[in-house]
């Protein structure tokens, strides 16, 4: 017959408690000291029992974190068909280390994908410590400064005494220029921006380094700074949790530095640390989908352009979508029924949904919302699509930031549409921009060649 954990115990502590009376009293009675020895005996075996009992409780746990200090998933917990609550135990200690596997995957598969994605953009990019200790420097940064290794700031008074002390002194978020002459003999003009994060008890600093003579422009520099504070926010936002829920775990398992003893592994110790774990691979599976976000930026392809009527094309893309925004009135104007451009059909109706949707989440809750959609060429003979709806407009303050990828004002928002948007159009060799007058109206403004 098999018993819980509580039953068990309570049975064996009154069997030890009867044991100890019989032989109490088996000494005392000179009839019935045979009787007392079979119960001192019985006393022995049962104090064996239980202490062998809670061992098997305590081993199991003491293994289980042992295996989580020295980072092995591998361990698994076998089942004792005689024992419900053993059972029970180590049921739950399999699924734990299971669930802290797949978060230990994704985490190892996302620190791979960042540093392939850092490995490979043009802007040289180096973090490090208070101490000066470098943690990470790119390809693109060793290449520019003509170094093979680096692993401390002062290595970079080989190429410039200058360059370490601005690159440690430099504040968070400020930015500083610097001509340089690398260890190659090449002058590099940098323009050197500082941010700073915290990992664990560490506040690090990351630091990008751009040459700008033959780069972006400082425009499209400053946009990549934002994109840095941007992916360095979402990650932070996701990490933090996942380390506090952590701590939170741990701490219900440790009593002033140490582990608890078995008999204090509750059942509802044990829920918390399954609810606790759920949260942390939602986490996971959250910043897993922001990185497949960020794919799509780096993913497009490569435009199938050729003629496209774009009264066609607007008209189609309008009709396509104008469920999503039944209320809405949307307007067209084309001087040139038969006017059009070279483009990819597919990725430049994505544009016009992006550019739709938009202005539709701006007019919720308008009762007089309207969309115009207006195309014409203008005096350099390039074609004009403008799309402007009489919604709250854009802020001054954030109209910078608007094209900056995962910026966004929205609690759902994915804040990709409008770079994606932008980048798109860059690859049909156009320009998107955006002109916003609060509490009027908003304007995008597409330009591409015609192809007429």
């Amino acid at each position: 017959m098999k018993f819980s954990f509580i039953t068990h115990s309570v049975i064996v502590i009154l069997l030890i408690a009867t044991s100890a009376i019989t032989a109490g009293w088996g000494f005392f009675d000179l009839n019935s000291q045979l009787l007392g020895m079979m119960a001192s005996l019985s006393f022995l075996l049962l104090i064996w029992h239980l202490i062998s009992y809670q061992a098997r409780l305590f081993r199991k746990i003491n293994y289980f974190f042992d295996a989580v200090r020295n980072e092995d998933s591998a361990l698994s917990f076998p089942k004792n068909n005689n024992d419900k609550f053993l059972n029970q135990l180590s049921s739950n200690l399999d699924r734990i280390n299971e669930q802290l596997k797949r978060i230990k995957t994704e985490s190892h598969q996302r620190e791979q994908y960042f540093q392939t994605l850092t490995e490979h953009v043009a802007t040289g990019i180096i973090s490090f410590d208070e101490t000066g200790f470098i943690l990470n420097a790119n390809k693109s940064l060793k290449r520019m400064l003509g170094l093979e290794q680096l692993t401390h700031l002062r290595q970079l008074k080989k190429v410039d005494g200058q360059l370490a002390n601005m690159l440690l002194n430099l504040p968070p978020g400020n930015q500083r220029m610097l001509t340089i002459k690398t260890a190659v003999g090449r002058t590099v003009n940098l323009l050197i921006k500082s941010t700073s994060f915290k990992n664990e008890n560490r506040t690090l600093r990351l630091v990008s380094l751009q040459d700008i003579n033959d780069q972006l422009s400082e425009q499209e520099l400053d946009s990549w700074l934002k994109l840095i504070r941007v992916l360095t926010h979402e990650i932070m936002n996701s990490i933090a949790p996942v380390t506090s829920l952590s701590e939170n775990l741990r701490n219900l398992y440790t009593r002033e530095g140490k582990v608890i003893t078995p008999e204090m592994v509750s059942e509802t110790v044990i829920a918390k640390t399954a609810k606790g774990l759920e949260v942390i691979e939602q986490q996971g599976k959250g910043l897993i989908r922001f990185v497949e976000s960020y794919r799509k930026l780096t993913r497009l392809p490569k435009p199938e352009i050729k003629p496209v009527n774009l009264k066609n094309l607007i008209e189609n893309t309008v009709l396509l979508n104008k469920s999503s925004w039944p209320d809405l009135r949307i307007s067209l104007q084309i001087l040139d029924a038969d006017l059009r451009i070279p483009a990819d059909e597919k990725l430049f109706s994505q544009v016009l949904i992006n550019l739709l949707k938009n202005s539709a989440e701006a007019l919720e809750g308008n009762d007089n919302g309207k969309i115009s959609i207006t195309v014409l060429l203008n005096p350099d003979n390039r074609v004009e699509i403008t799309i402007k709806d009489n919604g709250p407009g854009i802020p001054p303050g954030i109209m910078e930031e608007i094209f900056v990828p995962f910026f966004t004002t929205r609690e759902n928002g994915s804040g990709i549409g409008l770079s994606l948007s932008r980048q798109i159009i860059r690859l049909h060799g156009g320009k998107l921009n955006a002109r916003s007058q609060p509490g009027k109206e908003t304007v995008f403004c597409i330009e591409v060649d015609s192809a007429d």
